[in-house]
């Protein structure tokens, strides 16, 4: 199997753009007739949906803190095969992640110097002219092991505006690969945990073609593909991130559970395991012949009442839950609960498998990489084994059983902080907030 090359776009900050010239440019070479593939630095879990939506093909995480090198070349070997090219997606700022003296720190650079992706960096230059050079000048000095090979100007006010941003970047020898002007048009609506999901967002592929046809206009787009590189792989062999929990799973999929990583689905069918969705929106039971079922996440508070009334869903989750096991994750765990409070202050009983009652009218933001040690054996494994996964919520619990005993696993964060416990577990039923990535 041959690898493609790949660009990595990235930005100083977030906000800066990088999404929309990544989609218009996904969209706009594949409609060209390449084999376009996506992916994502970092835990980010909406983005990969839409990049699919651009390319026709999956779209993938490769995340230097929560993967190993062994899994994360074989994430990439994924994405690369037989690929045209590789546009990959920064998070955040290029350089931002967490303290570590490893390598290991989360952040987009660390991506694209594993794998020798150039940088494109996507600049948002409203409110300065060539100050601008400046900011691409440090991001492409910063680390000696990645290269920016050019940028891209976002939020571009005049002519006039253009021509002195350009005139800054001549200056450093930074190429200008072309330039969107300020357009509120392209933004792609937006709710509290990010984007809009994919599967949600009104009209995507009409969005994804306007976003490919600025993009083609303001692009020299033969120029900015004659810069990708072939994709270095330094450590190769099989990995899966988190071994399939079952041969049979029951997957919920629909808008309220959807947040499912890719590389983690693509192991396991890889490995033998057949996914079986059904959807608790529609008072779907979890299939009868699989051996597990596992709730993923999404925005069950926006459905609360929805879900509290699907009483084919809720009952059949519980026979389930009876024989054999049922895992959730973040909105899953929270419908695992006794109860849902929904933003309006109204509280949904849920399916009461797990002792915990969440909120969503009591908003707190939980963001970090968190690092589990399993408390109990269970679908995810024994008790010990440590598992790396990231947490973006704004749910809170406003009760539950405290006990250890009853806890799904003790967490650290990515600094080794100590957190205490995190999640419950009931029987063959577990749950917690965070979402897996990988195994260690």
């Amino acid at each position: 199997m041959s690898l493609g090359p790949g660009l990595l776009v990235a930005a100083p900050r977030s906000g800066s753009g990088k999404t929309t010239v990544v989609l218009g440019l996904q969209r706009a070479l594949a409609r060209r007739g390449l084999r376009v593939r996506g992916v994502k630095c970092g835990p980010d879990y909406i983005d990969p949906a839409f990049h699919a939506a651009a390319t026709g093909a999956p779209s993938f995480n490769l995340d230097s803190f929560a993967m190993s090198g062994a899994l994360l070349g074989a994430v990439a070997s994924r994405a690369a095969g037989n690929a045209d090219i590789v546009i990959a997606e920064g998070s955040m700022g290029l350089f931002d992640g967490i303290r570590q003296e490893t390598g290991r720190t989360g952040a987009s650079a660390d991506i694209a110097a594993l794998f020798g992706w150039p940088v494109i960096l996507v600049l948002d230059v409203s409110g300065h002219a060539q100050s601008a050079a400046a900011v691409a000048l440090g991001c492409a000095r910063f680390d000696p092991r990645i290269e920016v090979a050019g940028v891209v100007l976002n939020k571009v006010a005049s002519e006039r505006h253009r021509r002195l941003v350009e005139d800054g970047m001549a200056r450093i020898g930074l190429p200008v690969l072309g330039a969107l002007m300020r357009n509120p048009d392209l933004a792609l609506p937006e709710r509290h945990l990010g984007l809009v999901q994919a599967g949600e967002t009104e009209e995507l592929d009409a969005r994804l073609e306007r976003l490919a046809d600025a993009v083609e206009s303001a692009l020299d787009l033969g120029r900015l593909v004659a810069l990708a590189r072939p994709t270095r792989l330094e450590t190769a062999g099989r990995a899966i991130p988190v071994p399939p929990p079952g041969q049979r799973i029951a997957l919920a999929s629909d808008r309220a559970f959807s947040f499912v990583y890719p590389h983690v689905l693509a192991a396991w069918r890889s490995a033998g395991a057949e996914v079986v969705t059904f959807s608790p929106l529609a008072d779907e039971t979890p299939p009868s012949d699989c051996d597990v079922c596992w709730l993923p996440g999404g925005y069950p508070e926006l459905h609360a009442g929805r879900i509290a009334g699907a009483r084919r869903f809720l009952e059949g989750l519980r026979r389930f839950a009876e024989s054999r096991p049922v895992h959730g994750e973040c909105g899953g765990y929270m419908v695992l609960g006794r109860s849902l409070e929904d933003g309006d202050g109204n509280v949904h009983a849920m399916a009461d498998l797990l002792p915990v009652e969440t909120s969503y009218a009591k908003r707190r933001m939980h963001l970090g990489y968190r690092v589990a040690h399993l408390l109990h054996d269970g679908v995810l494994g024994a008790a010990g084994r440590r598992l790396v996964g990231h947490e973006f919520h704004y749910a809170s619990v406003t009760g539950s059983d405290p006990s250890r005993e009853a806890a799904f696993a003790s967490i650290a964060d990515a600094e080794g902080n100590d957190l205490g416990t995190a999640g419950h577990r009931r029987g063959l039923v577990t749950g917690s907030f965070f979402h897996a990535i990988a195994w260690e």
